[in-house]
């Protein structure tokens, strides 16, 4: 059995990691608020624009049809973005994304598909180059906070692979935000652009739209701003969701803190109050002897 010393030096130990783990807490609750915030704010404007694509892609068919919207006809070779956030201490968030896109991979591969891997976020650039290292084609840092600038560089980055004729299919993977206790690892197709059906529909009362200039025209300007918007409305989710994730671990911890110093010190009472038995033995089994 440890000495007292040795006891109180743990229970010292672990009271300074709970003062720790009390702080993240609170750090990641007050951060938690602004990111939910942020990420709601931005579900109707990326709602919106995919129905006004729906609207344009309703009159736009044959080959006049912009590739980003209807692909290239083709989905043997397929590009998987996964989007993490760049630190940990946030228990299973970001494994849990990562998860969802191997899975996605392995199918892919299983299927004797072609898989490229971009990465947005240091947690899925490292999860993912001990198991797909091979078919990473870049890794971009996610920042301490979503920014247009990194959403953009990933869109461009995309454009780039898929205009140089290198992928038919992209799929970026997230997290969606849907409460502090849940948060779910999603899959979404970006190209060819999934239309939305089910969304509500404006009633013209008979007319009918007319589109200046065409919506061919329309759709070739609004479809990359719409790539950069779903890039960053992910980045906004992922970012809402690591707080409450990492809220709720630091949580955890500072409980598991809090009951291993309780155990320790009823050890470190124990042991000394067995020492001090001991002492007192000694002292009354020499004072008998004398």
């Amino acid at each position: 059995m440890a000495s007292v010393k040795e006891m109180r030096n743990r229970i010292s130990s672990v009271k300074a990691t709970q003062k720790i783990t009390k702080a993240m807490q609170m750090v990641a609750a007050a951060k938690l608020r602004r990111a939910q915030s942020a990420a709601q704010n931005a579900r109707p404007y990326a709602e919106r624009m995919a129905a006004v694509i729906a609207n344009l892609a309703a009159g736009v068919s044959g080959d006049g049809a912009p590739r980003l919207l209807v692909g290239t006809g083709s989905d043997r070779r397929h590009l998987v973005v996964v989007a993490t956030s760049d630190r940990g201490l946030a228990g299973g968030f970001n494994s849990s994304i990562v998860r969802a896109a191997r899975e996605r991979i392995s199918q892919l591969l299983n299927e004797g598909k072609e898989v490229k891997i971009l990465t947005v976020g240091r947690k899925a650039r490292d999860q993912i180059r001990r198991f797909y290292g091979s078919h990473a084609v870049g890794a971009i840092e996610a920042g301490g906070s979503p920014s247009l600038a990194v959403a953009e560089e990933v869109a461009a980055k995309i454009r780039e692979l898929f205009d140089a004729g290198e992928v038919d299919v992209v799929t970026l993977f997230f997290s969606q935000f849907k409460s502090v206790v849940t948060q779910i690892p999603t899959g979404r197709q970006l190209i060819p652009v999934e239309v939305s059906t089910g969304g509500a529909t404006i009633d013209l009362k008979g007319a009918s739209y007319e589109y200046e200039p065409d919506e061919e025209t329309i759709l070739e300007a609004l479809l990359p701003r719409n790539l950069t918007t779903q890039v960053f409305s992910a980045m906004l989710e992922n970012q809402a969701g690591f707080f409450a994730a990492q809220m709720t671990a630091m949580d955890n911890a500072t409980r598991n803190a809090g009951d291993m110093i309780a155990s320790l010190t009823l050890q470190m009472n124990r042991a000394r109050q067995a020492q001090i038995t001991k002492e007192l033995i000694e002292i009354i089994s020499g004072a008998e002897a004398i």
